[in-house]
């Protein structure tokens, strides 16, 4: 254990108006904040991989949320007091911070639970480095009580100091939307909480210097991190209801979407469409709050039961692929059906939990063979993600199937009549291709 209990001589405090931010994790959410606490303060960006911080450094962002324009706007060579961003993989260089901001990801691991693992790893880095009166802001989307249940403690440990006496902590939820363009992180409400009510006012204070949409501070950091939990679990049994009616209309030969165009002409109907619901938020979020719930003692029926509901929709639309097929008298042994995009959502190269993969998964285990197109992704990532091979160029060749997966900007494009075999089937699960092209949709 290290015990840094010197107080600060190099460095501002953070009751200055100059403070020093490390922002520890630099991927979706991490760089998008660095970049715009950089605009007004001296900013140090962490990350443990090197090829990021080198790729970051250079200028370039290939989650694509930061403009190579408006990266090389703020960045700078060296660590110090001055305006602007440096990235590095050096704990020496966020040694002088005063707030430390960590942003990695929680994900679930096979059976859904919760993995903190990537959490107390940071934490236990910057416990290192943690002096007197540093603030510690966790944006990471946890359960309520894992910022003071877990995280603190692992501070305490490392550093030597007391919490609430010689460091501080907040918890401000990230609700970066990858991929969008015109709701990036400064246009965003942001919530704020401290561990102290003098805290949580710095804290917001700090975050209300840079959003430009405002802030709203929590009474307290449980509070914050219910909201945020609860933001995404909504937006899931939402999913998972259209996701019910989808599966109720098209045994009655009903389609879906119209009857949602139709019921959306009530003022107060929630416009929630049908789809495959993955990500890093919505698809993980539920299962953060189930489990502290369950710790409690109570089983959460409508959350599990929404979550169950939408991670079941990729084998359900693998089934329907396949019985569409049959019903048109095509071979399904080696039969050949292409995947449009396996990204999570459009028009980003995100694949962090996306359910494309189950749609393929399913459809492979029918014995078919699969080619993938999407222009968005990195393929090396795909394969080491998921042991599958991803085209960055549309395939010169005619398919038995094509099944639109996610809407990139790009399919709009596609001359369907050339991918096509003469006896063949298009599946668009987005509803996004003219009715004269597809022959179902989700």
């Amino acid at each position: 254990m290290k015990n840094n209990t010197q107080n600060k001589t190099a460095h501002q405090s953070p009751c200055t108006t100059n403070p020093r931010i490390a922002i520890i994790g630099l991927g979706y959410v991490g760089l998008p904040l660095a970049r715009l606490f950089a605009t007004k303060y001296a900013v140090v960006g962490f990350d443990i991989n090197k090829e990021r911080v080198t790729e970051i450094m250079s200028g370039t962002d290939a989650t694509l949320e930061v403009s190579e324009v408006v990266l090389q706007s703020v960045l700078k060579e060296k660590s110090n007091s001055e305006l602007g961003l440096y990235c590095s993989t050096n704990t020496k260089d966020i040694e002088d911070c005063d707030y430390y901001i960590i942003t990695v990801p929680t994900p679930v691991d096979k059976n859904n639970r919760p993995v903190l693992t990537p959490l107390i790893k940071a934490s236990e880095t910057v416990g290192r480095v943690l002096k007197k009166g540093d603030i510690v802001i966790y944006e990471s989307t946890v359960y309520p009580g894992a910022t003071e249940e877990d995280c603190v403690p692992v501070l305490e440990k490392i550093s030597g100091l007391t919490f609430n006496k010689d460091f501080f902590a907040g918890y401000s939820p990230e609700r970066i939307n990858p991929g969008d363009k015109e709701h990036t992180v400064e246009k965003i409400l942001k919530v704020t909480s401290g561990s102290t009510p003098e805290i949580g006012k710095k804290i917001d204070n700090l975050y209300k210097s840079v959003i430009t949409a405002g802030t709203h501070l929590a009474p307290t950091i449980k509070v914050a991190e219910a909201a945020k939990v609860i933001e995404n679990s909504q937006r899931d049994i939402n999913i998972a209801f259209v996701n019910e009616l989808a599966k109720i209309f098209n045994l009655m030969n009903i389609n879906t979407h119209d009857v949602l165009e139709a019921a959306g002409t009530k003022w107060n109907f929630l416009p929630f469409k049908p789809g495959l619901v993955g990500g890093h938020c919505i698809g993980v979020d539920p299962y953060y709050l189930a489990q502290k719930a369950q710790e409690f003692g109570y089983h959460p029926e409508i959350i599990l039961a929404g979550r169950r509901l939408n991670d079941s929709m990729g084998s359900y639309i693998a089934s329907e692929v396949i019985k569409l097929m049959l019903q048109k008298d095509i071979a399904i042994k080696n039969a050949e059906i292409l995947i449009l995009g396996i990204t999570f959502k459009e028009n980003c190269p995100d694949i962090r939990n996306t359910k494309a993969v189950d749609v393929i998964n399913s459809l492979i285990e029918y014995g078919v063979d699969v080619t993938i197109y999407d222009p968005w992704v990195n393929k090396e990532e795909v394969r080491k993600e998921y042991h599958l091979e991803a085209l960055n160029k549309l395939p010169n060749q005619k398919f038995d199937a094509i099944v639109l997966t996610v809407a990139h900007q790009e399919y709009a494009e596609i001359d369907y009549l050339k991918l096509r075999k003469k006896n063949s089937i298009i599946y668009d699960v987005k509803n996004k291709l003219p009715e004269k092209v597809k022959n179902k949709t989700l």
